[in-house]
């Protein structure tokens, strides 16, 4: 069996490769950066999906939520990838998560709803929020809001690239559990 440690480095290095990009970047929250982490060019492509969602279901089944949990999603578009597969690699594990896609702003047309794929989900469900990259942890809180406000429960928030500048103590603030598979360090020390 391949342990841990050696998956995170597969992963970390998959990530490298794929995602990893030095520049002069403005980051969402603002800040600048002389590296991007576009983590889509990972989660788009079909083995850094399958690795990203192996990675999370093994992660979280050693949480207290797991056996409760009723479904998956976060902020539309880095989440989007992470919520589809995360959402069937589960299914392979008889584990019904649907996955949920939320939107920074409610649709102009139709339903003119925030959350899409909410009738797919029991009423009152515990979610789990997804995240591609995490630096301070908005983005998460504002997919916790929109969640909060349609009436669901939030189990925690999982990022699979936590850039290390404030979300873990964000989150530990608002005693919201934060789980990352990966840290920036373990990206930027993966074989190039």
């Amino acid at each position: 069996m391949t342990s841990t440690i050696s998956v995170n480095r597969e992963l970390a290095s998959f990530i490298r490769k794929h995602s990893y990009r030095e520049g002069d970047f403005t980051l969402v929250s603002g800040k600048k950066s002389s590296f991007y982490i576009d983590l889509k060019s990972t989660t788009l492509h079909p083995e850094g999906a399958r690795r990203v969602a192996q990675e999370s279901f093994r992660r979280i089944q050693q949480e207290a939520f797991f056996e409760t949990l009723g479904g998956v999603g976060g902020l539309t578009m880095g989440a989007d990838p992470l919520a589809t597969a995360l959402s069937l690699e589960a299914l392979a594990h008889g584990k019904m998560w649907p996955a949920v896609l939320i939107r920074k702003e409610a649709k102009a047309h139709g339903t003119s709803r925030y959350i899409e794929g909410v009738e797919n989900l029991a009423r009152g469900a515990s979610v789990l929020v997804l995240e591609d990259v995490t630096t301070t942890g908005q983005s998460a809180e504002k997919a916790i809001e929109r969640l909060v406000a349609d009436g669901f429960q939030v189990a925690a928030v999982l990022t699979v690239v936590d850039r290390e500048q404030g979300a873990r103590e964000f989150f530990a603030g608002r005693q919201c559990p934060f789980i990352s598979l990966l840290k920036l360090s373990d990206i930027q020390a993966a074989a190039r």
